[in-house]
């Protein structure tokens, strides 16, 4: 099994704010200098989540997995 990292993703709406943690596997995430590209680009991520990018306001690792 790869090791995965939970990921954080912020998103705001009407001026409110909630988040939702998902899973990404490291090896994609060190692909990419930052998050949001990640999540915009990686095809193998693409299919697994739908990102509201005009929504979101931060994604960060709060940890990783084995």
């Amino acid at each position: 099994m790869s090791e995965k990292a939970q990921v954080r993703l912020l998103f705001v709406a009407d001026g409110s704010y909630h988040h939702e943690d998902v899973s990404i596997p490291v090896g994609v995430l060190e692909n990419y200098e930052r998050i949001i590209d990640c999540l915009r680009e990686d095809p193998g991520v693409l299919r697994e989540l739908y990102v509201d990018l005009d929504r979101l306001c931060s994604a960060r690792v709060v940890r990783s997995e084995a």
